[in-house]
């Protein structure tokens, strides 16, 4: 255990507990720490204007602190009363686990921070979007409830092979940008690896899709009227040059759709146009939506193809409520039904998500087939059959049967037992001495090998990920560290210097000289300019008008030296000098 656990993460499966590593609150350092204070500051100045009425009641409700960066601990013990929790994570995790963590009413929060370089805008997941994003949007019920059905439909969504590939050059891309003294070619490469695989992802695949409504609603959604709407994505809620952007009339606002589900977006660029949705309520209504689109839902020939295409662990569920969980490999079709599945590799069978008594992944080590549909010439489905009609066709223990299938598949054999539903349905038989055939192929044949026939019309569900989580070994993944470099000894001195300052402003030391500070840090640290804004904050706050004055001289000779940094230097005075941030004065990213 790397982490304090608490009711609700107690309730995690061992799969999502591989991705959690502990925060080490105590590697933040003063520098982290003075970035999200202004951040945060910027944050709520300017969100308490534009943003949903929830996300300031949120930052208290849910423990989230303007100065100090969040304790995961302490954001627990306050999450608990709404029934959540936070964990920390490693950057990006694969999205069906992002969503399944949601389903188990858990918020992933990447702990790393980004660095004061990129203060406006990080590609990589860091705690600052996490936090500071989607934690005090959680506070209102009913988005809460959003997030959570959102997670347990959308860890159901069937990927695509290249879903993954996109996911992993993805996250490669965010830690490199995020780490000190990456090759600025080895970044381009990265860049032009993303452009060619989204230029080729081919037909989009559902978990595309959920990913696109995730985007347009969590991470990047608007509230209320298409004229007047309030933010409460998390996306927008973390930048806050992307929050002004989205509030001028460069960016057209639509109403709210499933028409957001078609729509892809570019994580590199600011938004050309964001969805907005009446209220939370109208979220749920749309996810429904799509979720009757899915093969979750839809089951079928379609249902089951996905799952051969995505090359992943998934699950197909019979009309008997049988379900088998695998890597499908094949199916046979007749008249556009699946008449026939084949899977390869370790396979399961199970009953509303438990596994079936001796049909775990030992006994189909090397994968299942069965036949699907009704047997030729008999108007009733073998699941609808009483006993008394088993027997009246001859399926029966003990008998030496030769069941024709509508399609063409053939099951010979002696029949050994059969297995039922709780409602009585037949779901399984059991033969000896069995041939599986095709016309003339055979599918299957033993002697000695017991051969177990899935009993089902029909395939009603398809899902990705196994019925019964127990079934599999699903611990395959290992941290992968994103990049951290020591500081070296110039950086550790500023370091020293920012938390000198903020000893000071806390009242733990008091004696410090902010004027020295200064001195040196004009000396030494010429291009460093947050910390001489938190030097203006404390010589305003005291009345010092010849200090800030002198700060402030500084500070205009640093944007001179570096334009880029203008917009934030002025708004870290502005709002010291308690002047609301204007939306004409923020960058985009």
């Amino acid at each position: 255990m790397t982490y304090e656990s608490n009711p609700v993460l107690e309730k995690l499966p061992k799969h999502l507990r591989q991705y959690i590593k502990p925060q080490n609150y105590e590697e933040y350092t003063s520098i982290n720490q003075a970035v999200w204070r202004y951040v945060m500051r910027k944050n709520v100045d300017y969100l308490s204007q534009v943003a949903h009425s929830s996300y300031v009641d949120g930052l208290k409700k849910t423990g989230i602190s303007i100065d100090n960066i969040p304790n995961m601990y302490g954001m627990n013990r306050i999450l608990k009363e709404i029934g959540w929790a936070a964990v920390a994570v490693d950057g990006f995790i694969p999205p069906a686990a992002f969503m399944e963590f949601q389903a188990y009413n858990v918020l992933v929060i990447a702990s790393d921070i980004r660095q004061l370089e990129h203060i406006e805008y990080t590609p990589a997941p860091d705690i600052i979007h996490e936090g500071a994003g989607h934690a005090p949007i959680i506070a209102n019920p009913e988005y809460s409830e959003y997030l959570r059905r959102f997670g347990e439909i959308g860890c159901k969504a069937i990927s695509s092979a290249k879903d993954f590939e996109l996911y992993e050059a993805v996250r490669h891309l965010s830690i490199i940008k995020e780490a000190k003294g990456t090759d600025p070619e080895e970044i381009t490469e990265a860049e032009e690896k993303i452009d060619i695989l989204q230029k080729n992802m081919g037909e989009p695949s559902e978990m595309a899709m959920i990913r696109n409504l995730h985007w347009w609603t969590v991470e990047y959604g608007l509230i209320g009227s298409l004229e007047q709407p309030k933010i409460y994505g998390a996306g927008l809620l973390s930048s806050i040059g992307e929050s002004a952007w989205c509030m001028t009339a460069e960016v057209k606002k639509i109403p709210y759709s499933i028409a957001a589900a078609h729509t892809a977006f570019d994580i590199t660029k600011p938004q050309p146009q964001l969805f907005v949705t009446p209220d939370f309520a109208f979220l749920s209504q749309v996810l429904e939506d799509f979720a009757n689109t899915m093969a979750l839902r839809t089951g079928g020939l379609n249902g089951i193809q996905k799952l051969i295409n995505s090359k992943e662990l998934g699950t197909i569920e019979l009309s008997t409520g049988l379900q088998i969980s695998g890597n499908f490999e094949s199916v046979i079709a007749y008249k556009g039904k699946p008449i026939y599945f084949q899977t390869k590799g370790k396979s399961a069978l199970a009953f509303r998500e438990k596994e079936l008594v001796g049909q775990d992944a030992h006994q189909h080590a090397t994968g299942f087939g069965s036949p699907l549909g009704r047997l030729k010439g008999i108007n009733i489905a073998i699941e609808d059959m009483s006993p008394r009609d088993l027997k009246a066709y001859n399926i029966y223990e003990g008998e030496q049967v030769s069941l024709d299938f509508e399609g063409g598949i053939n099951v010979s054999g002696k029949i050994i037992t059969g297995t039922r539903n709780l409602q009585g349905q037949i779901i399984l038989i059991t033969f000896k001495n069995c041939i599986v055939s095709y016309k003339d192929k055979v599918l299957f044949k033993a002697t000695d090998e017991l051969y177990n026939m899935a009993i089902g019309e029909t395939i009603v569900s398809a899902f990705n990920g196994p019925a019964d989580l127990k079934s599999f070994d699903l611990i395959d993944h290992e941290l992968s560290k994103t990049i951290t470099q020591k500081s070296d000894a110039s950086e550790t001195a500023l370091e020293g210097y920012y938390q000198q300052i903020r000893d000071f402003r806390e009242g733990k030391n008091t004696t410090i000289s902010r004027n020295k500070v200064f001195t040196v840090l004009k000396e030494n640290f010429p291009k460093d300019w947050l910390l001489s804004v938190e030097l203006y904050e404390l010589a305003v706050s005291n009345g010092d008008a010849e200090f800030a004055k002198d700060i402030k001289k500084h500070l205009e000779n640093v944007k001179l030296e570096n334009p880029k940094l203008g917009n934030l230097i002025d708004d870290g005075l502005e709002l010291v000098n308690g002047i609301k941030i204007k939306v004409q004065k923020l960058s985009v990213r």
